[in-house]
């Protein structure tokens, strides 16, 4: 039996179609008259905004791991860039994140890389699965906060708000870049880390799973890619633990630590070498 026809695994068929929907819009960007530099411009700087702010810094590592401690006003901007990656609301995000982490590369896990390559990367989020149910366990700190259930019930909602921001700012081919466009892209570098980032590149420590450490992802995903070191070590702030291994999200964290923005920022263990492979 498959995945596709098995009973606990129902096509979501709301998600199918916003995927295809949202990707078609996308190649609209490669038609002469959608082009233009500052728009290009925009898509790349909200690529990191949302990206790199939003969901590598705030939803993963600020809020998901508790790597680090902020200001309120800090999280909820971070978490309110991270909405605006349209990759479903900051509960779910968060909750499928922590239930994969305890149960990496097992059944268990939303995104199981043994289930290969594709799933990983997206199938997983075609269906109803299992994991679903399990979000409630796995987000009680931030369940009923009202910003996050705020950011949870519209993040569809301000997506639509900024789209039509962006149009009064520089028209249709704003939006074409600075939505579709960026937004697709950005789906699946964070999807590489999930995919990607089980299959290809090294790994250097014992972490019981399959995560590796893998370059282009950490590049497009702002020091994500550096996964196995993550998954040896989850809580830590720090995933680039090598001098080559670039993490501009670490940056950003020391940069906020020394600006009194950051605190009890945690890395990881004194004993961590003996933990390598």
């Amino acid at each position: 039996m498959t995945i596709a026809t098995s009973p606990q695994y129902k096509p979501d068929w709301i998600t199918i179609a916003f995927m295809v929907s949202l990707h078609a819009a996308a190649l609209l960007a490669f038609l002469p008259s959608n082009f233009s530099w500052p728009a290009v411009g925009l898509a790349l700087f909200l690529h990191w905004v949302t990206g790199g702010l939003g969901i590598t810094l705030g939803y993963h590592r600020l809020v998901s791991h508790r790597s680090f401690e902020a200001p309120k006003w800090l999280e909820y901007f971070l978490v309110f860039c991270g909405t605006l990656a349209c990759q479903g609301g900051p509960i779910d995000w968060i909750g499928l994140h922590r239930l994969h982490h305890q149960y990496s590369d097992q059944d268990q896990d939303p995104h199981d890389s043994t289930k290969g390559f594709w799933w990983s990367h997206l199938g997983w989020m075609l269906f109803h699965t299992p994991a679903d149910e399990q979000i409630p366990r796995f987000t009680k700190d931030i369940a009923d906060d009202p910003v996050y259930l705020f950011f949870q019930k519209y993040f569809l909602v301000i997506q639509v708000i900024f789209g039509l921001l962006l149009y009064l700012i520089g028209g249709w081919s704003f939006v074409v870049w600075g939505i579709f466009f960026r937004v697709v892209v950005m789906f699946h570098c964070t999807w590489f880390v999930n995919s990607a980032t089980h299959k290809f590149g090294y790994q250097t420590y014992q972490s019981g799973d399959a995560s590796r450490n893998c370059w282009w992802v950490a590049v497009v995903t702002y020091g994500e890619g550096w996964h196995n070191n993550h998954h040896a070590f989850q809580y830590s702030a720090r995933h680039g633990l090598q001098w080559w291994e670039i993490d501009l999200t670490w940056m950003t964290i020391s940069l906020l630590q020394a600006l009194g923005l950051a605190q009890k920022v945690k890395l990881p263990p004194a004993n961590a070498e003996a933990q390598r492979i």
